[in-house]
């Protein structure tokens, strides 16, 4: 058997560190806790971990701080920000600069631990596809479409001819949930705000992956196609894997906070 996996949590209270720490699932993996970026950058200098979960506001170094810090240091760990804010901007933002992902407050043990999960699933495929390169047997990428909008490694947005907006999940999003045995989509006529999940997607072992609402708008169309074979996302996550249509009411500032 190999080594757990290493997580570090970093937080300025420690009651909110502790009890992160206690939702991760200590028998899976090896948590420990930081109650700063500075304490957390001396500790991951010392040790590296797999993934860190950080606070996004914190006194001295915020945690957007501590996200470029460590990136600059190595890019392959997967840093998930916390944050209070129901704002997309400043989540989107860390994202931009190299986030695997952020959740907001309040979330459940469920809701970490699937995240958590998912991003160890994405950086043991990273390392299989480095292996595989320096083996000479690097695949081929997944290269989506252009003229799309992402919030990074999640979800995806493209205005149609009539001005509504199409939503999808990033491939890389797909591949590290897991083995989906379930997808709940919204229902039409419902108001999503960008950063609001919009889809949930359930594995084999609970875990419960949320894709985040890429733009504001109105639920036109859903894809029920998805719900009802998943197996649709999986081969055509930029064609026939769409999962809703809805009608934008703030696109041209949202779009300004995603990638393309």
């Amino acid at each position: 058997m190999g080594e757990k996996p290493r997580i570090l949590v970093v937080d300025d209270e420690l009651p909110v560190c502790k009890s992160i720490c206690s939702a991760l699932a200590p028998d899976a993996y090896e948590v420990d806790m930081a109650l700063s970026a500075e304490e957390a950058l001396k500790k991951e200098e010392e040790s590296e971990y797999d993934v860190v979960i950080t606070d996004l506001m914190m006194p001295g170094l915020s945690g957007l701080d501590l996200l470029k810090a460590l990136k600059e240091r190595r890019q392959d760990v997967r840093v998930i920000m916390v944050t209070g804010y129901p704002s997309i901007e400043s989540a989107v933002q860390s994202i931009k600069f190299g986030a695997f992902d952020y959740i907001p407050k309040p979330f459940t043990p469920n809701d970490l631990r699937s995240l958590a999960a998912r991003a160890l699933e994405s950086r043991r495929y990273q390392k299989e596809q480095e292996a595989k390169a320096a083996a000479g047997r690097a695949e081929k990428p997944v290269t989506p479409p252009t003229g799309l909008y992402f919030i990074p490694e999640n979800s995806w947005a493209v205005t149609d001819e009539d001005g509504n907006v199409r939503v999808g999940i990033h491939h890389a999003f797909l591949r590290a949930a897991g083995d989906v045995v379930s997808v709940e989509l919204p229902k039409e006529g419902e108001i999503r705000y960008q950063g609001e999940a919009c889809v949930r997607m359930s594995d084999a072992v609970g875990h419960v992956h949320k894709v985040w609402t890429p733009v504001t708008g109105k639920i036109l169309v859903l894809n029920e196609a998805v719900a009802r074979d998943s197996s649709v996302l999986f081969d055509d996550p930029y064609g026939k894997g769409w999962v809703l249509v809805l009608r934008p009411s703030n696109l041209e500032s949202d779009l300004k906070n995603l990638t393309q």
